[in-house]
């Protein structure tokens, strides 16, 4: 049986691209930004609506997620406290985005329920707009427990 060293542990450089738990980083900068873009163009009504949860985590993961890729890309990973840090960061971003996809998927179906009653121009655009970005924060959500997973096999296997 063939041992594993440090260096293999981990993926660098071009590498990155087809390794599995990497592969989704792309996935997760797509759907992260679609989050943090919808729920940016969307009105905020005079009520009290606490979308500022929801912006902070898709910002926050945009932001660390690429430092996470650059330095990947860069091939500066290969310490032996990478494999945690990895499976340690991606779940605090599955926590995040769940907590903000819910948030978000119980203001929107608040919104809906204010629609019924109220006739305003444009709030069957924003209504969508809010129910674009729940469904792509779920996907967020998904995207980074895949990550999480695949991280922690890789992480238990070094």
């Amino acid at each position: 049986m063939a041992s594993t060293t440090l260096g293999d542990v981990l993926p660098s450089g071009g590498r990155i691209f087809t390794s599995i738990p990497d592969f989704f980083f792309i996935p997760e900068f797509v759907s992260g930004g679609l989050v943090w873009m919808l729920v940016a163009s969307t009105d905020l009504f005079p009520s009290p609506n606490p979308v500022g949860w929801v912006m902070f985590v898709s910002v926050f993961c945009f932001v660390v997620t690429t430092v996470w890729f650059f330095i990947f890309l860069c091939g500066a990973n290969q310490g032996s406290i990478w494999p945690s840090l990895d499976v340690g960061y991606h779940f605090v971003a599955v926590v995040f985005y769940l907590s903000a996809a819910v948030e978000l998927a119980y203001i929107t179906f608040q919104l809906g329920q204010l629609g019924q009653f109220v006739a305003l121009s444009g709030f069957l655009k924003i209504y969508r707009l809010e129910i674009a970005a729940v469904v792509m924060s779920f996907v967020a959500t998904l995207l980074y427990f895949l990550h999480t997973i695949f991280s922690a096999i890789r992480w238990k296997r070094s």
